[in-house]
């Protein structure tokens, strides 16, 4: 793993209360979030939903890395003891930029969960569907050779998969027959795995088990929480009783509520934040 750990010397009695924040464009992020929340229900939690910006998949590094930042210094004022990047294309783009800005701990998708993936049996043929962003990063393949460099890779973009579980398309015709298309083409390369390698994806398994096996498919985001949990243990970092979550999103509340029913059911609308 390579996120940063630079709590040690803090005083832990302190920081133990802070709050865990999660980041995303969307309700993506939520699919970490919920498992993290499960593995850990003491805690308590932040969680921001970029959806002014939303979908990264399309935006430019330069864009990618702004935002970001303006989000880790969102939390930062918020008293965040770690910090979720529960979005692959900001661990892909932003991660190494920004990881050591900041004295909390930071956990990027990506570059947490590939030695995992890279050790999976009866997967020497790996597919990887993500945002455009993250694909031209070529992030997941770099990634995951460091720790198997025979496995081959096959990695294809899907740019309007996060469209449709951010406008609510999931079982529209149309975006079936979009998801097929995709998997189509994945599915000339013969894949063993296909990781889902954008955390908005896992939303869409009810319509990707019509046309493949569930267990083709590979959600980063359980190993994801699990490594979280392993890590905040090791580091004497939990918390011992839940008292507060908090949502932020920079655009439309009730169209964030709406859209993350399928994954976790919020209370109330998020706040609405303009970082």
């Amino acid at each position: 793993m390579e996120y940063k750990n630079t709590l040690n010397n803090i005083n832990n009695n302190t920081i133990n209360k802070q709050p865990i924040a999660f980041f995303d464009s969307g309700v993506g992020g939520l699919t970490v979030f919920e498992k993290v929340k499960k593995l850990l229900p003491d805690e308590n939690y932040l969680y921001f939903g970029d959806t002014r910006n939303m979908p990264y998949g399309e935006k430019t590094e330069e864009q990618l890395i702004e935002f970001a930042d303006k989000i880790l210094k969102f939390f930062e004022q918020k008293d965040a003891k770690a910090v979720v990047i529960a979005c692959n294309t900001s661990s892909a783009i932003a991660y190494e930029k920004l990881k050591n800005k900041y004295k909390f701990k930071i956990y990027p998708i990506i570059q947490t969960v590939c030695s995992k993936i890279s050790k999976l049996e009866n997967a020497k043929r790996l597919g990887i569907i993500a945002t455009p962003a993250t694909i031209n990063s070529h992030a997941y393949s770099k990634e995951i050779h460091k720790y198997n460099k025979n496995i081959e890779i096959f990695e294809l973009a899907a740019p309007n998969w996060v469209r449709i579980v951010e406008e609510h398309r999931i079982n529209q015709p149309h975006s079936i027959e979009q998801v097929k298309e995709i998997l189509n083409i994945m599915m000339e390369n013969m894949p063993d795995k296909i990781v889902l390698a954008c955390t908005h994806y896992p939303y869409l398994i009810n319509i990707l088990k019509k046309f493949l096996p569930e267990d083709k498919f590979i959600d980063p985001s359980i190993s994801f929480a699990q490594i979280i949990k392993e890590d905040l243990t090791k580091s004497n970092l939990l918390n011992n009783k839940f008292e507060y979550e908090q949502f932020f999103v920079s655009s439309e509340p009730a169209n964030f509520k709406t859209a993350a029913e399928l994954f976790y059911k919020l209370e109330t609308l998020p706040e609405l934040v303009k970082l």
